[in-house]
């Protein structure tokens, strides 16, 4: 298999997708380079890439991908990493300023804004990007929408924090998926479903977890304790059936939100290569 090159994400929750590629384990060498998620994806569409680790909602924005089954970062409750945290009444946001390496989490943000937690008919909050530093932006917003790891580190105590992963469960009773692994078709080859799926399963092993709260504790600073419950609570590493309900629900209402473009079917690698899963056929209407 020739040397393929990946786009990673450089925050604690891929630390156990990418266990074996940062321990040696891994089948092939492979060139990595992390960014945030929304570069991700940018360098799969700018074909810098072969295979990444990108924003559900880019899948629908680039061409020729297809997703590698079974490997999700997802959420079936609260998540702690995707936050709007707002200094008014969410009744009376006009203006959030959104971490620019965010791309699912903005399009979640607007939807459950749009649809559930404002009175029907709000105009919509403007979006402004900005650099993942809560006081400068609130500062320049009545709301911040912070993503990973900065989102972990921020006090629930001094304004209202919204969880948007809790509160797309609280509305749809659904999971949510933010991220998951997409390849280019020109490199697509079956063998990286197995290798990817035995990284993201050894890098859930207790003593994998073990080495990653110790190493990520300081540099996301918080303690080793709260970054356990963060993999091991937070987050869900599938892309089960109940994760993939959730992920077409979302881009099936952001769409008839007029958030997203309209959605296109998933198509899986490996032993599902061909097969599709149509977001129109399969979801319950909410």
């Amino acid at each position: 298999m020739p040397r393929l090159r990946i786009s990673a994400i450089s925050f604690l929750n891929t630390a156990p997708l990418m266990w074996d590629f940062e321990h040696g384990s891994a089948d092939q060498p492979f060139e990595i380079d992390y960014t945030i998620p929304s570069l991700c994806a940018q360098a799969l569409a700018d074909a810098r890439a072969d295979l990444g680790l990108i924003p559900a909602v880019t899948y629908l924005t680039i061409p020729n991908l297809v997703v590698l089954p079974d490997i999700a970062i997802a959420a079936r409750g609260p998540v702690r990493s995707i936050l709007l945290v707002s200094k008014v009444p969410v009744e009376e946001i006009r203006t959030v300023a959104a971490d620019h390496a965010s791309r699912t989490s903005v399009v979640l943000c607007r939807l459950l804004l749009k649809k559930w937690m404002r009175p029907a008919g709000a105009a919509e909050p403007e979006f402004i990007p900005m650099e993942a530093d809560l006081a400068p932006m609130l500062a320049r917003a009545d709301a911040a929408l912070l993503i990973g790891d900065s989102a972990l580190r921020v006090s629930h105590t001094e304004h209202a924090v919204f969880d948007l992963a809790e509160e797309w469960l609280r509305f749809t009773g659904h999971p949510f998926v933010f991220a998951f692994w997409a390849v280019r078709q020109q490199a697509a080859q079956s063998s990286l479903t197995k290798i990817f799926q035995r990284s993201r399963d050894q890098g859930l092993q207790a003593e994998s977890l073990k080495v990653i709260c110790r190493e990520w504790a300081p540099r996301v600073g918080i303690s080793e304790a709260e970054v356990h419950s963060y993999l091991t609570q937070n987050l869900c590493y599938s892309l089960d059936d109940a994760n993939i309900a959730g992920l077409q629900l979302f881009l099936r209402l952001a769409h008839e939100e007029g958030v997203l473009p309209s959605p296109e079917p998933i198509r899986f690698l490996g032993e599902s290569a061909g097969t599709t899963v149509d977001p129109a056929r399969t979801v319950t209407q909410v």
